[in-house]
């Protein structure tokens, strides 16, 4: 696929934002060729738009976020991997909201929105960046590393390793842009118990819920914190499995949060507003490493 590629007609997806909990309803639309993908605000006066480009990003805390025009968008790393995946250069996504809808917590319901709708070839040639050099951001203190080499296409492998008893080394890879939307794409983003009750304590992850994320528990916790946590997500047969994760999730594939953290990269390196040729080595990646390696690109 050596051609750009746009969408044959609009289609609309609602949901919640993860952290702000709003509802919100995103609108693809087709669009021309050399447009890119593009967010408009259209809940905003004067209808800011907003580029999804390296340059506008302005927080990777909780996500990856961007900002243009006095105009937000949070939380675009799933959708942004799902248009890499699907190999869709130009696009309008019109949103209601300042985040974009958690969903399922993966990159799939995206996927098959766009699915129900024609991929559609356009006669510009897809400019690809090549990687010319070596390039590697790291935080030795972490032990996170993030390294592009050359190569003729596009590959990435991933290494995560959390030190727990229930979640240790776990290794992924894609090897083409093509597995994604078979091996990736309904990845869940996850988290550990202990985090989970930071951000509701901070008010965050308003929109979340044990449906569109996968949470790890270390440790047995108290009846009390329990609770808590089914007061929060409105649950009344909140528990722990064996495996060590709420509430009878099942997961998709046995290195599920491996998988998602590739996903994430694929998001994030999307930034750069073209797809890439060169191979990537993440140990430990996040949103801020991989967005800082897409600075070094730029």
């Amino acid at each position: 696929m050596n051609n750009q590629a746009t969408i044959s007609r609009p289609i609309s997806l609602s949901g919640k934002g993860l952290h702000t909990g709003k509802n919100v309803t995103i609108t693809f639309i087709p669009a021309p060729e050399n447009h890119g993908i593009i967010f408009k605000r259209v809940d905003l006066p004067q209808q800011p738009s907003v580029k999804a480009l390296i340059e506008n990003i302005f927080d990777t805390s909780r996500g990856t976020s961007i900002k243009e025009n006095g105009a937000e968008v949070r939380t675009i790393e799933h959708l942004m991997a799902a248009l890499a995946g699907m190999q869709i250069d130009n696009l309008l996504i019109e949103i209601d909201a300042e985040e974009t809808p958690i969903l399922d917590g993966s990159s799939r319901l995206y996927v098959e929105a766009l699915h129900k709708v024609e991929r559609v070839e356009q006669n510009a040639e897809r400019e690809y960046y090549t990687v010319q050099n070596p390039t590697t951001f790291a935080m030795a203190e972490n032990g996170v590393e993030i390294k592009i080499v050359p190569a003729d296409d596009f590959q990435v492998f991933v290494d995560v390793d959390y030190g727990t008893k229930i979640l240790a080394e776990q290794k992924a890879q894609l090897t083409n842009i093509k597995q994604f939307t078979s091996d990736f794409y309904n990845c869940r983003t996850f988290v550990f118990l202990h985090e989970l009750e930071f951000l509701i304590q901070h008010n965050l992850v308003r929109g979340g819920d044990v449906d569109n994320a996968i949470v790890f528990v270390a440790q047995k916790p108290s009846p009390d914190v329990m609770q808590k946590l089914a007061d929060f997500f409105h649950k009344t047969d909140l528990q722990v499995t064996e495996n060590g994760i709420l509430n009878n999730i099942e997961l998709r594939h046995e290195n599920e949060p491996a998988r998602h953290k590739l996903l994430d990269i694929i998001g994030d390196l999307y930034l750069l507003g073209k797809p890439i040729r060169g191979h990537v080595f993440a140990t430990k990646p996040g949103h801020f490493a991989n967005t800082e390696l897409v600075k070094l690109l730029r």
